[in-house]
């Protein structure tokens, strides 16, 4: 993957240009279809799963992800990019900092 390219990195500046949720819904719906927006969230499920040692079989039968599908999350998420493992850790941190904020 060229992510030197002015398409690629095009992108990425739009991602990072995104300021609230409810932008980020509209620039993904109008990116992706629903189907592509759905399957993207279950890899991201699966790969939160895989962090805590949920079984293949259990991640297949809750997500509907084929089980090639989560032998590939979980090598990307032991692979050298680190990107679910930075998203998941972020919100491991904001949820962890979110609860420390809610105790009496």
């Amino acid at each position: 993957m060229d992510w030197k390219s002015k398409e690629n990195k095009r992108l990425i500046q739009a991602i990072l240009a995104l300021k609230t949720s409810d932008e980020a819904e509209r620039f993904l719906r109008d990116l992706m279809t629903e189907k592509e927006i759905e399957e993207f969230a279950k890899r991201l499920k699966a790969a939160e799963m895989l962090t805590e040692k949920v079984p293949y079989s259990v991640i297949v039968n809750k997500t509907g992800l084929s089980s090639t599908t989560v032998a590939r999350v979980a090598k990307w998420l032991k692979g050298s990019q680190g990107g679910y493992r930075t998203v998941i850790s972020r919100f491991h941190h904001h949820n962890s900092n979110q609860s420390r904020r809610e105790l009496p």
